[in-house]
């Protein structure tokens, strides 16, 4: 089986031969299809991300919850392989910081057990929706402070879905995946 670092080699290959435009139009697909999961509907409290320029764009889905009156908290990096969560307070609350992702700089978030729904990024997810992660372990830490109802969505490209990827024994599997299309019945097709 092809080792983690080749796979996200590979799938860093992938990204940059897509053109740009074409991966905003998966990024708006993703995000329609997401805005339609009826446990994100549901959800009080939302854990997301604010993307890197090679990650599904997720922050229409951020406004349109944040909009909404729903509390969405946001990772902001403290350390070599550490984390924490900030409440998302609109776009003038955030910065750039670590790996120039921007963070939210307002109040630190530690009620983990007030979180419903935690959509992750991810390098690639196979067909048991298992994570891969770009190496450095952040949600691997991270995700086992949750509470273990909480549902987590893993969102990428179609490029991004394998059959199967390596995995460890402190990798965190999904609840599901959102993405474009789809080969497996676990995977929520759009």
């Amino acid at each position: 089986m092809i080792q983690k670092k080749e796979l996200r080699k590979e799938i860093r290959e992938r990204k940059r031969d897509i053109p740009v435009e074409e991966l905003r139009e998966m990024s708006r697909s993703v995000c329609k299809r997401l805005l339609e999961e009826e446990r994100l509907r549901d959800a009080s409290t939302v854990m997301m991300y604010y993307p890197l320029a090679d990650e599904v764009d997720v922050t229409p889905v951020i406004e349109r919850l944040w909009e909404e009156g729903k509390t969405v908290v946001l990772p902001k990096v403290t350390g070599e392989t550490t984390m924490v969560l900030h409440r998302y307070a609109g776009k003038d609350d955030l910065k750039v910081g670590a790996f120039g992702i921007l963070e939210p700089c307002g109040e630190v978030f530690d009620d983990y057990e007030a979180i419903d729904v935690a959509v992750i990024p991810g390098m690639a997810f196979d067909s048991a929706c298992h994570r891969l992660g770009r190496g450095k372990g952040y949600y691997d830490r991270f995700l086992p402070l949750l509470h273990a109802r909480v549902y987590k969505i893993g969102v990428c490209f179609p490029f991004q879905l394998l059959d199967s990827i390596p995995t460890d024994e402190h990798d965190i599997a999904m609840d599901a995946v959102l993405s474009t299309e789809s080969f497996c019945p676990q995977i929520i097709i759009i």
